[in-house]
């Protein structure tokens, strides 16, 4: 296997256990929480718990978001023999990995007998878990300026990866109630999702996300190119400043975070419109399955349609077919084949949307670096892992709340949803989400000015002034184009 082909099976393999992590964390972990954390507790008591836990969780990776850019600059601070990414790469990915496996237990009784302590000790692991886990996905992301300054072979890395990632993501959707449920029988006997099943869950998860990150550390090597060579320390106080000066990553950054938002509030509920109003939870493995398969037909087609119409046209072409797919969800009623088809529609851009973000983020290392004139890996990719943790928090809080203000939670049935629940599923689960996508497609339309054949005359400038020793410095001409 030659070297560019490991190291692009290698990072696809880190992204397949790193989408995983994310999911069973973003959105399974909470299922967990609503159905099964406290069994055997009254109604009173588990709907206060379940309030208190999501309102933890929410909170703690709110305030822990602040510190992305900070943890960012550690990252671009580092100096090894490994690189700077490797070691946050295993040392977050193993002891993250470690800290899931807890919270997918009941902390041996205390949730249900001593609720005060749980909550203290729930709040340590948790805060210690996302913290870890910070580290681990702003290396693991922010490898890629790193591997290549081409964006072709970016493109290829990001594309592998995306690969793995969907992978990961809808493999998880695809195996999670199979997997609860095979080991709940196991443990107890019942055909059910129960606690015991869920945690064995959360195992496996762990296991993949830890093991696959050291994979992806042995099997990469950092470029060391002109470009990457001119990288000064970062102090602290600039973190915020090399943001906020670089306008384009600004400007995706907001809008992407609306698509993040929305697609998680959607994604990390599907679980309960398939339970609570088609009624049947066991089809869910229809969700992974549409989604796995379309990513890996969608990935693949990313490099050929960027050429044909650009990452602007992908990006917002991928929203419209996800607000189709809205319309089909918010009609279908019970109808699976209804359902089916909007899934269809709602997964297939999906990929291509993130690819597109990333590929514009990753870009703009250079752009800030030939704007302002010191380069910023990690600091520029944290944005990325920050604002799908921001999404991921916001799901976290958006599936407790839906749960609740719905009806769906404990022992419930789709047949004790009423009509009034139902609509305040559909709000939050769909018309809120689609506004949200419209701003996003707007957003990037008129701000987002990062193109392809930019970021190549960029490079191209950055690398003639380095070359010659001279400062990385900001040209345009009056049209807003590179000065030649």
């Amino acid at each position: 296997m030659n070297g560019k082909l490991k190291q692009r099976v290698s990072y696809a393999l880190g992204a397949f256990g790193h989408d995983i992590f994310y999911a069973t964390l973003s959105t399974y972990f909470m299922v967990f929480v609503t159905s099964a954390m406290f069994t055997g507790a009254d109604k009173a008591t588990t709907g206060k718990m379940i309030g208190i836990v999501t309102s933890l969780v929410v909170v703690i990776r709110l305030v822990e978001i602040v510190f992305d850019p900070i943890i960012g600059g550690v990252i671009d601070n580092t100096k090894t023999r490994f690189g700077k990414f490797k070691p946050w790469l295993v040392i977050g990915g193993v002891v993250s990995s470690i800290l899931l496996v807890f919270i997918f237990t009941n902390f041996f009784g205390l949730a249900i007998h001593n609720t005060t302590l749980f909550i203290i000790l729930f709040a340590i692991v948790y805060i210690l878990l996302d913290s870890f886990y910070s580290f681990k996905d702003i290396a693991f992301w922010s490898m890629i300026p790193a591997l290549s300054t081409e964006t072709k072979e970016r493109e290829k890395l990001a594309t592998s990866a995306r690969i793995g990632s969907s992978l990961g993501a809808n493999g998880t959707t695809l195996a999670v109630v199979p997997i609860v449920t095979f080991f709940t029988f196991l443990m107890t006997g019942e055909h059910s999702q129960g606690a015991s099943g869920w945690f064995w869950f959360g195992l496996i998860a762990a296991v993949i996300a830890g093991g696959t990150a050291i994979i992806t550390a042995l099997g990469t090597k950092e470029n060391d190119s002109v470009i990457r060579q001119q990288q000064e320390k970062v102090a602290f106080k600039d973190v915020f400043k090399a943001i906020a000066k670089n306008d384009q990553l600004m400007w995706l950054a907001l809008s992407y975070i609306a698509y993040a938002i929305a697609n998680v509030a959607t994604t990390a509920v599907l679980f309960f419109f398939f339970k609570y109003i088609l009624g049947n939870s066991g089809e869910f493995w229809i969700v992974g399955l549409i989604a796995a398969v379309l990513g890996l037909i969608a990935v693949p087609l990313f490099p050929m349609l960027t050429k044909l119409i650009s990452r602007r046209f992908v990006y917002i072409g991928g929203i419209v077919m996800m607000l189709l797919a809205y319309v089909c969800f918010i009609l279908a009623g019970t109808s699976l084949p209804m359902v089916i088809v909007g899934l269809v529609l709602y997964y297939f851009p999906q990929q291509l949307i993130f690819l597109s973000a990333l590929m514009t983020i990753t870009d703009s290392v250079e752009y800030g670096q030939w704007k302002n004139g010191t380069r910023n890996e990690a600091v520029t990719l944290s944005i990325r892992p920050l604002l799908d943790k921001m999404a991921g928090a916001l799901s976290n809080g958006i599936v407790g709340f839906v749960a609740v203000a719905s009806g769906m939670t404990g022992n419930a049935t789709a047949a004790d949803i009423t009509a009034q629940g139902v609509s305040t599923f559909h709000l939050y689960a769909f018309y809120l989400p689609a506004a949200l996508m419209i701003f996003s497609a707007i957003i990037f339309a008129w701000k987002i000015t990062l193109t392809e054949k930019k970021h190549a005359q960029i490079v191209k400038e950055l690398e003639a002034k380095l070359t010659h020793g001279e400062k990385a410095t900001k040209k345009f001409n009056s049209s807003g184009s590179l000065a030649k």
